[in-house]
């Protein structure tokens, strides 16, 4: 059996699940935290970008310039794990810059997957993670990973005001 068609199929259904909940916002409310301490869906959005590189990517083939090209500069530390979201939109890009490195890196992850072999899922990952062993279990964890963050975004669209979608 061949997975990697069945992987590619969960990293296209969270995305197109989490854009569901992002296409109609307005812009104004990316950058809200309904309370102090609460995130706000810009953060969600990049820290799916910089966690869908680093698990789709960097897990896969190791450091590449053309993969580190599609985040630009400071971008792990605002949204990679470890990172806090802050109130201040002008700490971060703007929702146009957000969403063109949501999409590019999806799109760079969906090229990279098509070209694996499944004797590929198998080799271990480095840096390791608690997770997975293999990038199989990378790959599957983005597309899982991103559908807990595309819960938060639904909760986030609630607390906002924004009528549910499903």
């Amino acid at each position: 059996m061949n997975r990697i068609p069945h992987l590619i199929d969960r990293l296209r259904f969270a995305r197109a699940y989490t854009v569901d909940l992002i296409k109609d916002l307005d812009e104004g409310l990316w950058f809200r935290q309904p309370a102090e301490g609460i995130t706000h869906i810009a953060w969600q959005v990049g820290h799916i970008a910089a966690s869908q590189h680093s698990l789709c990517l960097r897990r896969i083939h190791g450091e590449r310039p053309e993969d580190n090209r599609l985040l630009p500069e400071g971008f792990r530390e605002l949204f990679g794990k470890g990172s806090v979201p802050v109130a201040d939109p002008d700490a971060y890009r703007t929702v146009a810059q957000l969403r063109k490195v949501f999409d590019d890196v999806h799109a760079a992850a969906l090229a990279s997957c098509s070209g694996l072999t499944e004797d590929t899922l198998e080799e271990a990952v480095d840096p390791p993670h608690p997770a997975f062993s293999n990038k199989f279990g990378a790959i599957r964890f983005a597309a899982d990973h991103e559908l807990i963050h595309a819960g938060q975004i639904a909760l986030l669209r609630r607390l906002l005001g924004c009528s549910p979608l499903r």
